[in-house]
């Protein structure tokens, strides 16, 4: 098993689990009448950590760019079940939904999906729902920009996240607070998938993201803010968000402000190798090309400068179930394997704010993960996840050989 914190390898692997908690490692002592899971020949691992997926979108029958118009509210929950399923058997116990941008009539759809997974109606990650994405009319997040759509076609309100001025964007964050969200997303500048123009450009004024970091402050939750380009990533920390997803084209000076200020990173970055945009429109594919290779270049840099980076996918920009490709990629940009272990659970853990998983610990969740080999010294083989366990229940479990 894996001592995240040590780095290091403790043989055997053993594990005692009481109820939905570790109660020890390397146990002296079991019950006469505990049950043995015997793993085999494999190495135990906590549970991962994705902080920026959206299990409503993409999974099953998705190839209609119509889906944001075609699926109802209960058609797209039923898509975030399976989503969810395949996302905990990927070995992914912890996720942060980072922000409805559909048509809901005002329902928090990710809420309702955490609350089924927690009394265990249906199979699923820990989530942390923010809700309905916080963006301005015409941004990167208004669902109407991903297909140009016409005016009048799918309008969203401001408790649905369509949000302009300051006294908006505070009704719209104080009502994904008010229904259950855990975090907010507020979009901070132009996106590379939606006809929203540059990139870069900064879609909030630094007063709005002040007030968007004031609402959620006050009420104890952190805010992940969509920025790809430099102004957006400096106004936003700036403004005192927490978590910036994605921060392609961020300079030297503003990677260096978010070491300062221990703003978190969400890079990403498997994005930039393996995003299908064969089917984008010829300009939103010119916007890939241009963006990607810039953005890995960014992140490699933000790992030296000693950013602190979070792993997150946006699943399902990539497919659902994939997620470890983020921490392939992110060794890939220069993190050791260690460095993106802890970036799916320690490090994801603290921009959480939890201290109850991300370890193999006493005490802490039995969010447990097994894989083949010795990730150290191969991360891809976290793409082989062969056992799950969630708070001390078993939810995938391969035959292995003994």
């Amino acid at each position: 098993m894996l001592d995240v914190d040590k780095g290091e390898l403790i043989e055997p692997g053993d594990l005692l689990i009481e109820g939905d908690r570790i109660a020890a490692v390397a146990p002296t002592t079991v019950r006469s009448d505990a049950e043995v899971v015997d793993l085999g020949d494999l190495t135990l691992l906590p549970g991962l950590m994705d902080m920026e997926v959206n299990l409503l979108l993409g999974g099953p029958n998705h190839e209609s760019p119509l889906n944001p118009v075609q699926d109802d509210p209960a058609v797209r929950t039923l898509r975030a079940v399976a989503n969810a399923r395949r996302t905990l058997r990927s070995g992914f116990t912890t996720v942060r939904n980072l922000g409805l941008f559909v048509q809901t009539g005002g329902l928090l759809l990710d809420v309702a999906l955490k609350k089924a997974i927690d009394f265990g109606w249906i199979d699923g990650p820990r989530v942390v729902p923010a809700g309905h994405a916080i963006c301005p009319t015409g941004g990167h997040l208004d669902p109407t920009m991903f297909q140009a759509l016409a005016p009048h076609i799918m309008p969203l309100t401001v408790e649905e996240g369509i949000a302009n001025g300051i006294s908006e964007v505070r009704k719209a964050v104080r009502y994904q607070i008010k229904h259950g969200a855990k975090v907010i997303k507020v979009c901070a500048s132009g996106g590379v998938m939606s006809h929203t123009g540059p990139a870069g450009a900064q879609q909030y004024s630094d007063e709005e993201l002040r007030a968007v970091a004031d609402e959620a402050h006050r009420a104890g939750l952190k805010v992940a803010a969509h920025a790809h380009g430099d102004d957006g990533i400096r106004a936003a920390v700036q403004a005192g968000i927490d978590c910036i997803e994605h921060c392609s084209l961020a300079s030297e000076e503003t990677l260096r402000l978010m070491v300062e200020r221990g703003t978190f990173l969400v890079a990403t970055t498997y994005l930039a190798d393996g995003m299908d945009v064969s089917r984008a429109a010829p300009e939103l594919q010119a916007k890939a090309a241009e963006v990607f290779p810039r953005a890995r270049a960014t992140i490699s840099r933000a790992i030296e400068l000693g950013v602190r980076v979070a792993c997150g996918t946006d699943a399902p920009a990539i497919p659902h179930g994939r997620n470890a490709k983020e921490l392939v990629a992110l060794v890939d940009r220069g993190m050791t394997p260690l460095q993106a272990i802890r970036a799916a659970t320690t490090v994801a853990a603290e921009l959480i704010d939890v201290d109850d998983r991300g370890r193999l610990e006493p005490g802490l969740y039995a969010d447990v993960i097994a894989v083949p080999g010795d990730p150290l010294a191969d991360i891809g083989l976290t793409e082989q996840v062969r056992f799950v366990m969630k708070g001390g229940q078993v939810y995938r479990h391969d035959a292995t050989t003994q």
